[in-house]
C-alpha cells in the first residue's frame, strides 16, 4: 500500500463493533481484568493505551521499525532514548543541532556521566577522530536546524554499525513520507511530532521508532518507567494530522522552493540555505536519499539591522518559535531556538546575529512572497532615515 493510502486510513479500521472510520479516544487510564492471570493487553494507560497503540503501531509501520513509543513531546523522546546509555557512555553528535536537544544533553545528560562529541556526521573523518573507548551512539539530524547540512546516512549508519555504534536520527524535518532513516541503517528513529507529524501547531508530541527485538523491548522497559507518555486525546489529534501529511509536506515543499528561490535574488540576502537548491551542500545526497524536501529553510541577510525590522513588519507570516505548521512562522535562532548554545559554538557552525529561520506554510506563496517583500522594503526604509 502507498503511503499516502496508509496515512489516511491511520485508525479507521480499529473499532469493528461500531464500525467507526476515526479511531475512538479511550480516555481511560484503568482496564478490567477478565480473570485472576488474565488481561485484555491494557492494564494501566501509562504501559499501553488503546488510542496510543493505534498512534503507536501506525508510527511503526511507517517508518519501517518494529515498535513505535508515543511521548508527551520531542524533548520527551529524546530524554527516553538517552536514558538507555548508562554512566561514563559518549555520543557523536551531529555538530548544527537543535538547541534543545543541545540543552538536555549538556545541562542535564552530563550530570548523569553522558557527554557527547558535536562533530560534521558527513565526514567519516571527523567522527573517527571523536571516536572513543566508551562511545556507544551516533545522533545524527539531517537536515539540520537551522542549517540545513545532509548526512549521507546509509554511509554514516554503515561505519557506526562498523564501530558497534547504534545509529539514531532525528527524521523531524522530512518525517518518514519523505525519508525513511531505518531502511538506510538506522537503529533508531525520533521525532518532535509537534511539527510536521501533528502539523498545525495544536499538539505537543513526540515519537520514537525502534528495529529490532531486543532494542525495541528495552525501549519499551524505558518508556513505561520513565513515563512521559503520550495522553489519549493527543494521541487522537497527532493521528488525525498525520492523515493529511502527504498533502501538506507536498504544499509546505512547493511553497519553500518558490519562496527560497525569491529570496536567494533579493538584494538584503546575502545566501538561502535550503537543500532544493541545486548549489546546496548535500543537495545530491539529499536527492539520493529523500523523496522530496522539508518545508523549512534559513536565510542570512547582509545586514544585522535588518532583523529586527523584518521581524516587526511581517504581518502574514508569525514570529514565533515551533515549525512544521500550516501556519508560516519566523524564528531568529541567535535568541530563540538556540540560545542554549554558547555563541563561539553557534557562530563557527553559522549560526549568527544575521540568520533567520523560516518555516514555509500552506498559505498561497505569493501571498507569503509579499509579506517578505513589505518586510524587506520596511526595514530598508527604517535603515535609511
Amino acid at each position: 500500500m502507498k503511503m499516502e493510502s496508509q496515512l489516511a486510513q491511520i485508525g479507521s479500521q480499529v473499532d469493528p463493533e461500531t464500525g467507526a472510520v476515526s479511531c475512538p479516544v479511550y480516555q481511560a487510564t484503568a482496564f478490567r481484568h477478565p480473570k485472576l492471570g488474565q488481561s485484555t493487553g491494557f492494564d494501566y494507560s501509562r504501559t499501553k493505551s488503546p488510542t496510543r497503540a493505534v498512534l503507536e503501531e501506525a508510527t511503526a509501520q511507517l517508518e519501517k521499525g518494529d515498535a513505535g513509543f508515543a511521548c508527551s513531546s520531542g524533548m520527551a523522546a529524546l530524554q527516553t532514548v538517552f536514558a538507555y546509555f548508562s554512566q561514563g557512555d559518549h555520543l557523536i553528535v551531529s555538530l548544527d543541532l537543535y538547541g534543545g536537544t543541545y540543552r538536555l544533553l549538556e545541562r542535564i545528560m552530563s550530570r548523569f556521566g553522558v557527554s557527547a562529541s558535536y562533530v560534521d556526521t558527513n565526514d567519516i573523518d571527523d567522527m573517527t577522530a571523536a571516536l572513543q573507548v566508551n562511545t556507544r551512539a551516533l545522533l545524527i539530524e539531517t537536515p539540520t536546524n537551522p542549517l540545513m547540512m545532509i548526512t549521507d546516512l546509509e554511509r554514516a549508519c554503515s561505519w557506526a554499525k562498523s564501530k558497534g555504534l547504534l545509529s539514531i536520527v532525528d527524521n523531524t524535518l522530512l518525517t518518514p513520507y519523505l525519508q525513511r532513516p531505518i531502511e538506510l541503517g538506522a537503529d533508531i528513529v525520533v521525532h518532535s511530532a509537534t511539527k510536521y507529524l501533528g502539523g498545525h501547531n495544536d499538539v505537543l508530541a513526540g515519537l520514537i521508532v525502534t528495529k529490532g527485538e531486543e532494542l525495541s523491548s528495552e525501549m519499551a522497559i524505558l518508556h513505561n518507567s520513565i513515563g512521559a507518555v503520550l495522553g489519549p486525546q493527543d494521541s487522537w489529534l497527532l493521528m488525525r494530522g498525520m492523515k493529511t501529511l502527504a498533502l501538506r509536506m507536498e504544499r509546505h515543499e512547493y511553497n519553500a522552493t518558490t519562496i527560497a528561490e525569491y529570496l536567494l535574488e533579493h538584494p538584503a540576502v546575502e545566501d538561502v540555505y535550503y537543500p532544493a537548491l541545486p548549489h546546496h551542500p548535500g543537495h545530491d545526497i539529499q536527492k539520493r536519499q529523500a523523496s522530496g524536501n522539508t518545508g523549512i529553510f534559513s536565510f542570512r541577510l547582509k545586514d544585522a539591522r535588518y532583523v529586527e525590522p523584518v521581524l516587526c513588519h511581517i504581518r502574514l507570516i508569525a514570529f514565533a518559535e515551533s515549525l512544521g505548521g500550516v501556519e508560516s512562522l519566523m524564528t531568529y535562532p541567535a535568541v530563540q531556538t538556540h540560545a542554549d548554545i554558547p555563541e563561539e559554538i553557534r557562530r563557527a557552525v553559522g549560526v549568527d546575529d544575521r540568520l533567520l529561520r523560516f518555516s514555509v506554510g500552506i498559505e498561497h506563496a505569493d501571498d507569503l512572497i509579499a509579506d517578505l517583500e513589505q518586510a524587506l522594503e520596511a526595514a530598508r526604509l527604517e535603515l535609511e532615515q
